[in-house]
C-alpha cells in the first residue's frame, strides 16, 4: 500500500479547487466601477482598461486561511512566515503562497503484506494511524511532502517491529505493540514537525494452515485440561472413599444401616435388579437383608403365590 498524501494543499499544484475570495472579487469589483467612473465623462475606454489591469492585480493580495489551516508564505523563494486563520495580505507578484497546511488530525492507514516475524512466520497487518502537524514552518520546510513521509515511515516501523516479533506475542500484546510502534513512528516524525497521537492495529492476518494448526493445538489443550480436571475428581472421589471405609471399619451398626439403605434405593422400584460382590455379602452381612428383600420383591410381583 502506497503513501497517502492527506493534509496539504499547494497552490502550484492545483490538487484543490481555487476556492472564491470575496475580498479580491470586491476589489475587482471596486476597481472596474472607478474606471467606469472615470471613463464616463470623456467615453475614454483607457481608464477602464487601467483600473481592470489594477484592480485584478490588487485582487491577489487578500487570501483567506480557514480555522484549521496555516499558509506558508514565501517572498522571493524566502520563507517569511506564517500566516492565517481569516484574512491576510500577500504582495502580489513577490510573495507566493507555497502551501496550505492542515493542522486537524489526520487519519492514514497503513498496512506490512507477507512481513515474516521473529519465527518466520509470514503475516499481514493493517493499521490506523491518527497523526497532526503541530509546528507547520517544519512541515514546509524540513521535508518534501510529510503526509507521504509519515505513511513511509509508519510502513517501515510497522515492518520494523513485526520482524522482531514472535507470533504469539503479535496476536496477544497488541496493546504493547501499538504503544512501541507509536512511539518509533513519532521518533521518526518529529523532525518533521508531526506528532503521532495513536496507532490501533485493526487486522492480523495469517496463512489458512496456521489457522487450522492453531485451532487444533487449541483444541488438544482443552481436551487435555478436562482429562486433568477428571483425574482430579477421581482423586477427589477416592479419598472420600478412603474416609468412609475408616468411619465404617469400627463400626459394624453404620456398615449394616448403610448396606440396608443401599437395598432399599435399589430394590424401591419394581423389576429392580442388583449385582453385589460375594465379598460385600460377607464382610457387610447383606445375606439375610438380602433374603428378606427378594422374597418381599417376589410377593410385590406374584401377590397370588403369595397367598
Amino acid at each position: 500500500m502506497g503513501p497517502i498524501g492527506i493534509g496539504r494543499r499547494t497552490e502550484d499544484t492545483g490538487g484543490n479547487p481555487p476556492r472564491v475570495n470575496i475580498v479580491a472579487l470586491a476589489i475587482l469589483l471596486a476597481s472596474l466601477a472607478i474606471g467606469v467612473l472615470i471613463a464616463r465623462p470623456n467615453r475614454d475606454p483607457i481608464p477602464l482598461v487601467v483600473m481592470a489591469i489594477v484592480g485584478a492585480v490588487l485582487m491577489q493580495s487578500p487570501r483567506i486561511a480557514q480555522q484549521w489551516e496555516r499558509a506558508v508564505i514565501l517572498r522571493l523563494g524566502r520563507f517569511i512566515g506564517l500566516r492565517g486563520p481569516g484574512l491576510f495580505w500577500v504582495v502580489p507578484f513577490f510573495d507566493r503562497v507555497s502551501s496550505w497546511i492542515d493542522q486537524r488530525t489526520i487519519t492514514t492507514s497503513f498496512a506490512a503484506e507477507q512481513t515474516l516475524t521473529s519465527d518466520t512466520v509470514p503475516v499481514s497487518v493493517d493499521a490506523v494511524l491518527f497523526w497532526m502537524v503541530h509546528d507547520v514552518q517544519k512541515a514546509a520546510l524540513e521535508v518534501q511532502d510529510y503526509a507521504a513521509a509519515v505513511s513511509w515511515a509508519a510502513q517501515t516501523a510497522l515492518r520494523d517491529i513485526i520482524g522482531r516479533t514472535e507470533l504469539t506475542d503479535l496476536l496477544r500484546g497488541r496493546e504493547r505493540i501499538e504503544t512501541e510502534l507509536q512511539q518509533l513512528i513519532d521518533q521518526r516524525s518529529s523532525p518533521w514537525g508531526v506528532t503521532v497521537a495513536s496507532v490501533e492495529m485493526r487486522d492480523v492476518v495469517i496463512p489458512d494452515a496456521l489457522q487450522d494448526a492453531m485451532s487444533r493445538e487449541a483444541q488438544a489443550a482443552r481436551e487435555k485440561a478436562a482429562r486433568i480436571i477428571l483425574g482430579e475428581a477421581e482423586k477427589e472421589i477416592a479419598h472420600s472413599f478412603e474416609e468412609a471405609a475408616r468411619s465404617y471399619q469400627n463400626n459394624p451398626t453404620a456398615l449394616h444401616l448403610r448396606a440396608m439403605n443401599m437395598l432399599y434405593e435399589g430394590l424401591k422400584e419394581k423389576g429392580a435388579l442388583m449385582l453385589i460382590p460375594s465379598s460385600a455379602v460377607e464382610s457387610m452381612g447383606m445375606g439375610g437383608l438380602m433374603g428378606a428383600a427378594a422374597l418381599q420383591q417376589q410377593q410385590l410381583t406374584n401377590p397370588g403365590e403369595a397367598k
